[in-house]
C-alpha cells in the first residue's frame, strides 16, 4: 500500500481560512463552557453572584476543566475528524503527511499543544498568520493541517 500523497493531491488541497477557524474555535468553546457550566453548577452556584468568587471556585477546578477541553478536542479530533465547532465551519483536520484522519497520539499532542498555546496568551494561534500552511503551534506540533471539509 502505497501512502505517498502526490503533488496532485496537494494542488487540490484548500486550507481553511482564518474566518472559518474563528468561527469553530467559538463555537467549541462556547460548548465547552456550557459543559462546565453543567459539570460545575453547583459549585458554581454556591459561589452566588459574585463574578470573583464564580472565578475562585473554577480555578479550583482548572485541571478538571483542562482535561476536558483536551478529552473534546482528541475524541472529536480523532474519531471524526473535526470537533462540532469544525464540522459546523465545514472545516476538519488532516494529517500533513498522508492527507488522511489522524491518529490518536497526534490528535492527543494537538489538543494538549492548543491548551499550551492558550496559556500563553494564544501566540500559538498566530502562527497561522506567518506560514504559507496556515499552521498553527499545535499543527506544527502534531503535523497537522486544518482543511476545508
Amino acid at each position: 500500500m502505497n501512502n505517498k500523497v502526490s503533488s496532485n493531491d496537494m494542488q487540490n488541497l484548500q486550507l481553511a481560512t482564518f474566518w472559518p477557524r474563528i468561527k469553530a474555535y467559538i463555537i467549541d468553546d462556547i460548548l465547552i463552557t456550557f459543559i462546565t457550566a453543567l459539570i460545575f453548577w453547583e459549585q458554581i452556584k454556591s459561589a452566588g453572584d459574585d463574578m470573583a468568587s464564580v472565578m475562585a471556585v473554577l480555578n479550583v477546578y482548572l485541571i478538571p476543566i483542562m482535561l476536558l477541553k483536551i478529552s473534546y478536542h482528541t475524541f472529536f479530533i480523532w474519531y471524526y475528524g473535526a470537533t462540532v465547532g469544525k464540522y459546523l465551519s465545514k472545516i476538519r483536520v488532516i494529517d500533513h503527511d498522508t492527507l488522511s484522519n489522524i491518529s490518536f497520539i497526534s490528535s492527543l499532542v494537538r489538543a494538549v499543544a492548543r491548551i499550551l498555546s492558550e496559556m500563553f496568551f494564544y501566540l500559538g494561534f498566530i502562527f497561522a498568520f506567518f506560514n504559507e500552511a496556515r499552521q498553527t503551534f499545535q499543527d506544527k506540533i502534531a503535523k497537522t493541517l486544518v482543511v476545508n471539509a
